[in-house]
């Protein structure tokens, strides 16, 4: 197996980046001609997701995604928590990236990335900004 770790330095509370160079780099760099590749995001308030890379559709992916995890709600996670010594603000960021999941899986073939033409595979931000890590795993057949 062939693991990659990337670093993304996210810019806003919430944002959709597109990391299918990043991953392709990395089944390339394996040198796994046949097999499986997985992205992980390591972070609870962030997601991966595949989808088209339009920035209509992602103004409509964030808009339902609000709809579904408003800001503006009484949610239970928005309190003092003692463990950490502070305040937690971001349910809404895990109900998102409930919602997106953490990974997505891709078949291998002849050393190439397996997916359907407009897929493309999104980090996820939901809240941001911050220092994040995603692991790239190639595994071979």
């Amino acid at each position: 197996m062939y693991t990659k770790t990337i670093r993304i330095l996210t810019k806003t509370y919430n944002e959709m980046d597109v990391i299918t160079p990043e991953v392709e780099q990395a089944v390339a760099e394996s040198g796994i001609r046949e097999g499986m590749v997985t992205v992980l995001t390591k972070h609870t308030t962030t997601g991966i997701l595949v989808n088209e890379a339009l920035e209509c559709l992602e103004s409509d992916i964030a808009y339902a995604l609000g709809l579904f995890a408003p800001e503006e709600r009484a949610y239970a996670h928005a309190r003092m928590l003692k463990d950490y010594g502070s305040t937690a603000g971001n349910p809404t960021g895990h109900l998102k990236s409930m919602l997106t999941g953490n990974h997505c899986h891709f078949p291998i073939l002849d050393g190439a990335v397996v997916r359907g033409g407009a897929q493309e595979i999104y980090f996820c931000e939901f809240d941001g900004p911050a220092q994040r890590t995603i692991l790239i795993c190639v595994t071979p057949a």
